[in-house]
């Protein structure tokens, strides 16, 4: 019979994932309740289909499911084993799809604008950024996804691509020189098409 799991402030981490290493179903449900919008916002910020991202992330949950009796807790955090699992899962899909992985459009809150050209100089940023990060390297826009986006630790960061934590600290500071190069071009091009 399982046991029921009390509130998530109660049962830390790490006595939820020995439960669920051990096949406890209770304690991985609970583990699925605190991770389930991580792992779709990532898979989601990866394809930019919801109905695409509620596939995988319910792909993901069952790999994990049936790996976790294979996951070490000592070798790396649960939710960045998680997300790993989610991420191959999204870059097999997009290679399945032969598309590039696109972040949707920034969520603009607009009641909290009074202004509205305020509104719409904020949204063309937004797009502006989207679409130049579109346009960077994949391996440059996974670690701007990864720890900007997810706002993950190098390290997490580190453990989700298969590489050292320099790696990521050398390809971020990259990927942000290449994305600053290119917002700087395309101001330049807008003000040369304006004037």
């Amino acid at each position: 019979m399982l046991k029921s799991i009390a509130p998530q402030e109660e049962v830390d981490e790490r006595t939820l994932v020995l439960r669920a290493i051990a096949r406890d179903q209770a304690a991985f449900g609970a583990l699925y309740d605190r991770h389930v919008v991580r792992v779709y916002r990532h898979i989601y910020y990866m394809v930019g289909n919801p109905a695409e991202a509620e596939d995988l992330t319910a792909q993901a949950f069952l790999q994990a499911w049936q790996a976790i009796p294979r996951y070490q807790p000592r070798a790396a955090p649960f939710v960045s084993w998680l997300l790993r699992i989610a991420h191959n899962l999204g870059v097999s899909y997009l290679r399945s799809r032969k598309q590039n992985a696109e972040l949707p459009e920034t969520l603009i809150d607009h009641s909290r604008l009074q202004n509205p050209e305020a509104a719409l100089d904020q949204r063309l940023n937004s797009e502006r950024v989207h679409d130049a990060i579109l346009k960077l390297r994949d391996e440059h826009r996974k670690v701007i996804i990864l720890r900007f986006v997810e706002d993950l630790e190098y390290r997490e960061v580190a453990e989700i691509l298969g590489k050292s934590v320099a790696a990521v600290r050398v390809i971020q500071h990259r990927a942000l020189n290449a994305l600053r190069k290119q917002l700087k071009a395309e101001g330049a091009t807008e003000l040369a098409a304006n004037g």
